[in-house]
């Protein structure tokens, strides 16, 4: 039995394709927690990405989504509060 190769799928810039994944998920679990720092990370990655030529062009938007969403949602929750921390 023989084992085939199977390539990854990857652009000419391989770490352009691991930044867009990493805002993804920093956006995503930004959204739950710690969003004052997973937001803008999150921005900062899917920015850079695209930048350098991801091919996962969706990942990278989704993450600057994300992480403008994150920065909204801890503006509207520490306006609520009155203070930059917030809690549910």
């Amino acid at each position: 039995m023989t084992s085939t190769w199977i390539p990854l799928k990857t652009g000419p810039h391989p770490q352009a394709d691991r930044m867009a994944v990493a805002a993804f998920v920093c956006g995503l679990v930004g959204v739950l927690v710690f969003n004052v720092f997973f937001g803008p990370c999150a921005v900062l990655f899917g920015v850079l990405a695209l930048a350098r030529g991801t091919i996962r062009r969706l990942r990278a938007w989704l993450g600057v989504a994300f992480g403008v969403i994150d920065i909204v949602l801890l503006v509207v929750l520490s306006s609520v509060d009155g203070s930059v921390s917030w809690h549910l």
